[in-house]
């Protein structure tokens, strides 16, 4: 028997919970939002899909009753607004952070053994200000975004190699930002091949290209950000977690000197299980990457130093 909350009933939230009613391991999903009604309606929508789809899970909405997070193995966070124009970096991080901080302070009450995964934008700040405020084990807080980004690599090289997503190996570390993200295409492989011996550095550096603005090209399309993808990202997640599979995600965890980096919360490599984070994997990365790497966490550092100018850690 299981239990998993996803705070945060908009398009992310959602799909997370729904894909999780389809991987149909978690007993008990519940949806909390602010808005009335809001995660009432979908959580009543998702259950009428039960007997179509064959899930067993239940699924209850409520509105801002935190009471519904109780004994809750994971927490699930996705609450928080998109950066609107003309709104400045700090801004959205002030507004964000004060949200975040309330949601996991609430959610903690209630489930303070949870394992907390954040999906909240910017996610390595706000992962970063969860293991500041929380008091929670370093392993039990997880930032998604590698995963994601990992999964938008792996489909634009499909496409430039015309094969199955399923045969390809392919991995996106540093912070979950257009600028800041490093897809290893040094690392990627087909069948168990290199890309690199299948594509040529043109071919090499648009694949890069098109990961690292793969989340702003979907915005363009559809209007707002992505939703199937990041909300299945976080499924998997957790899925990893209850059922303890121990597969290796990149993932935005605490560095404590992997990497030559202490006091932020990166993309890297993590081996996932019933423990939450069990392994940190070092890679062998060279010059260039490692430089990428460097730059990357002193990016990400820069959006944390808000946080304090804003005294919210």
């Amino acid at each position: 028997m299981s239990k998993v909350t996803v705070i945060g009933a908009g398009n992310v939230g959602a799909t997370c919970v729904h894909v999780l009613s389809t991987m149909d391991f978690v007993s008990e999903l519940v949806l909390l939002d602010v808005k009335e009604g809001l995660a009432e309606g979908k959580a009543m929508d998702m259950m009428q899909t039960a007997k179509m789809c064959g899930f067993l899970s239940t699924i209850t909405g409520v509105t801002n009753n935190y009471e519904a997070v109780a004994h809750s193995d994971v927490v699930v966070v996705t609450s928080g607004i998109p950066r609107k124009p003309g709104m400045t970096r700090e801004e959205l991080i002030g507004t964000n952070a004060g949200i975040v901080k309330s949601v996991v302070d609430s959610a903690l009450q209630y489930a303070p053994d949870a394992f907390i995964i954040i999906i909240s934008n910017p996610m390595d700040t706000m992962t970063y200000l969860t293991h500041q405020i929380s008091g929670v084990p370093k392993n039990r807080i997880i930032g998604m975004g590698g995963i994601l980004d990992s999964n938008r690599f792996a489909y634009y090289l499909s496409r430039e190699l015309n094969s199955n997503q399923k045969e390809i190996d392919a991995m996106v570390i540093g912070g979950h930002g257009d600028t800041t993200m490093i897809p290893l295409i040094r690392f990627a492989t087909v069948t168990g091949v290199p890309v690199m011996e299948k594509l040529n550095p043109s071919q090499c550096e648009q694949v890069v290209a098109q990961t690292m603005v793969g989340g702003a090209t979907l915005t363009k399309l559809i209007g707002t950000s992505a939703w199937y993808a990041p909300g299945t990202a976080a499924a998997v997640l957790v899925r990893s977690i209850l059922l303890d599979e121990k597969k290796v995600y990149p993932c935005c965890v605490a560095l404590n000197s992997e990497y030559g980096h202490n006091d932020v919360c990166i993309g890297v490599p993590a081996r996932i299980g019933k423990s939450g984070v069990e392994e940190i994997i070092t890679l062998d990365l060279n010059h260039s990457e490692k430089e990428a790497f460097d730059q990357s966490v002193a990016a990400v550092r820069s959006m944390n130093n808000v946080l304090q100018e804003l005294h919210l850690v």
